[in-house]
Formats: C-alpha cells, sequence, structure tokens
C-alpha cells in the first residue's frame, strides 16, 4: 500500500496542450507488427539505396555517431560528442559498467559525482523504443536493476526530469544548408487510468476505451499492482518511457513549429560536431515556453535511426504515415550521400548486421520497462 507508484499525486498531460480523446482510440495500423507495416518502406529504402549509390550511405548520415546512430549506436558516445552549449541543455547522466562485482553503491557514487540524486533514470546504454528503461527511487531498486542488467554492458543513469510534458523534435540540417529544420513534432502523453473506488487496476486498464486493446502492453509491468483499488478520481498513470511501442500515447504536434523553437535547436545541433539527422527526445515545463525556444531539457538524442513518430497519431491515415517515413528517409540518404561526397566512408553491410544481431540479442536480455 506504500508503493511510490500508489501515492504518486500528478496531473495528467501538464503543460501539455490540451488532450483530445475524441475519436478513435487506436488507428487501425498503429500497432500491425513491424513485419506488416515496413515491407513497402524497406522496398523505398532499396530503391534510394540504387539511386543514391549505397545501401549503408545512412551510416554518415552524422558521421562523427557510431554508425551515424543508424543501428547498435551508444547513447553516452552522442552525449559526450555534444560541445558546452549543446551539453547545457541534457539531462545530467554518467555511465556505470555491469559486473559480477558492482554494486549500487559503487553505481550511486558514480551518479553523485555527475550531479545525479534519487529518484533518477536507468536505462541501457544501446537500446531504443524505451527498452530497459524505469525509474530508479531507492538504493534497492538500482540494485535490482543491476542485478537483472546483462553481463559487461553499460548502463546509463540520468537525473530524471520531472515534467509531465515530453516532446520528440525532429531535426534535419543537409551539410550544405545553412540553418536546419524541424520536419516534424510528436506530442507524447503517458496514458493513465482513473480510479472509482471499486475497480482493481487491471479492471480499470481492461475496461479503458485504449488501455484495454493494449492490456498485454500493460498488464505485465504491474504485475504486483493488478488488484490494488485505486481511490475514486485518483489518476493513475501506466506508463512512464515515452515510447509508442511502450504504450504511451503520440499526437501530431507539426503545426506547433516556430521560427523560435527552429532556431533553438538548429543552435543546439550545430554544437553536436557533424549532427545533421536524428532526434530529441526532451521533457518541458510548459507548450507556450518550448514555442518560445526555452523551457526544455533533453533526455535523449537519436540518429539516424530515429523515426518521424508523430505518424503514430490515431488519426493518420497509412497513407500520410507512409508519405512522411519516405520524406524522412529521402532526406536520411541524401544527406548521407552528400556526406559521402565530403570524404566520409559509409559502414560495411557487414559491420551493420553484425550491429544489428547484437542490438537485438540484448534487448531481450535487459530489465522489464516501466
Amino acid at each position: 500500500m506504500n508503493d511510490p507508484l500508489r501515492l504518486e499525486v500528478r496531473t495528467p498531460h501538464k503543460g501539455m496542450p490540451a488532450f483530445d480523446d475524441t475519436g478513435p482510440p487506436i488507428s487501425f495500423f498503429e500497432f500491425w507488427p513491424q513485419s506488416r507495416f515496413y515491407p513497402p518502406l524497406v522496398l523505398y529504402w532499396a530503391w534510394l539505396s540504387l539511386r543514391h549509390g549505397g545501401m549503408t550511405l545512412p551510416t554518415v548520415a552524422n558521421p562523427k555517431f557510431p554508425l551515424g546512430g543508424w543501428i547498435g549506436e551508444s547513447k553516452a558516445e552522442i552525449f559526450e560528442s555534444a560541445g558546452t552549449y549543446a551539453r547545457s541543455f541534457i539531462a545530467p547522466w554518467c555511465t556505470i559498467r555491469k559486473t559480477r562485482a558492482l554494486a549500487h553503491d559503487a553505481a550511486l557514487d558514480a551518479a553523485s559525482n555527475a550531479g545525479i540524486s534519487l529518484p533518477c533514470i536507468a536505462k541501457p546504454d544501446m537500446g531504443c523504443r524505451g527498452v530497459g528503461v524505469r525509474r530508479i527511487r531507492s538504493a534497492s531498486e538500482l540494485q535490482s536493476y543491476i542485478t537483472d542488467y546483462p553481463e559487461d554492458q553499460t548502463i546509463i543513469l540520468q537525473q530524471l526530469v520531472d515534467h509531465e510534458a515530453e516532446a520528440g523534435i525532429f531535426y534535419v540540417r543537409k551539410p550544405s544548408e545553412k540553418q536546419g529544420r524541424i520536419i516534424s513534432i510528436t506530442l507524447k502523453y503517458f496514458p493513465y487510468v482513473r480510479g472509482d473506488g471499486v475497480s482493481t487496476l487491471e479492471q480499470l486498464i481492461r475496461n479503458d476505451p485504449r488501455a484495454g486493446k493494449l492490456a498485454h502492453i500493460y498488464l505485465p509491468r504491474h504485475g504486483s499492482r493488478l488488484d490494488w483499488i485505486i481511490p475514486a478520481g485518483h489518476p493513475f498513470r501506466i506508463a512512464y518511457a515515452g515510447s509508442h511501442s511502450r504504450g504511451t500515447i503520440f499526437r501530431n504536434g507539426n503545426s506547433l513549429v516556430t521560427q523560435a523553437m527552429t532556431d533553438a535547436f538548429d543552435r543546439i545541433a550545430r554544437d553536436i560536431p557533424e549532427f545533421h539527422f536524428g532526434r530529441f527526445d526532451i521533457r518541458f515545463q510548459d507548450i507556450a515556453q518550448l514555442q518560445q525556444g526555452e523551457g526544455f531539457t533533453i533526455v535523449e538524442i537519436n540518429g539516424a535511426g530515429a523515426e518521424a513518430t508523430h505518424v503514430w497519431d490515431r488519426n493518420t491515415t497509412l497513407w500520410q504515415a507512409y508519405r512522411a517515413l519516405m520524406q524522412q528517409y529521402r532526406l536520411l540518404w541524401e544527406i548521407g550521400a552528400e556526406n559521402a561526397r565530403r570524404g566520409f566512408k559509409p559502414a560495411s553491410l557487414r559491420t551493420m548486421l553484425d550491429a544489428y544481431r547484437h542490438e537485438t540479442r540484448l534487448w531481450a536480455e535487459y530489465p522489464l520497462t516501466e
């Protein structure tokens, strides 16, 4: 009964544009398996490869990132590449290496030296789609996370940015262009169920118009709390990681782009050597401040493997989603080709495949996402 998740009092979607829950809870293709959704895009990648002369050109879209940030990249290496100005926007972070001898006290010491206090975030240095992301509220939770983490792999500890508002800002700048631009904004609304004083958490999830369709995502992470009776009127957050595949609600925020916002992210991106294509995942205080290019903190920087995730808005049609993603990939190959002409050498296909196999093997070994 004293679990901190139970006692947490939050204002759902604080600082975000008003949440619109009218219309369909999810689109008909929103949670298709990758094997069903991506084949047309794979054919488009093949055409882009023929047109521009290389399957692995995206590995030099951001030539200072490991493999361009396309697959198997280290989040820490990307953070470390940032200059002083860009780092001032990144939430404090540190890395620890999982070994048999690693104990939570040594990890907490490393975090403290980096200016990180509990609660904080633990996440894999190599991972995507929110895999393995957890809030750490105590030394015992950190020890449990370390115990469950794969051996000889790197963990990132990052200061918790406890704003309810989160967004993905997709930035693009060709090397030949003077200024970059924002091509996508994804507003990330964390899902809640609201207690009635009678129903269990499991019943609330199953009876919710949206959560009930995704019960297989939400129920496992709340296994020890499913029999709780949530107090009447109390909002209970059922997902924390800002990932669509982990159950967070995505909405299209492209209409919110302003010149001030574009200028702010362009200046940050220019302080990251050879960063031309990717997504800033941010937490922010208020949407009006964000539109002025202020009041936000970067929690992750994604490279060539990033996606314009506004396509997962439930009002996006399948054709609109494909068109937006094709525009994204066209820009990716064009930037890679331009950088190749500048002298940067794309990785080999074998290197790419080895990185993909290594990363996907690790996904199954990471702790359960919160």
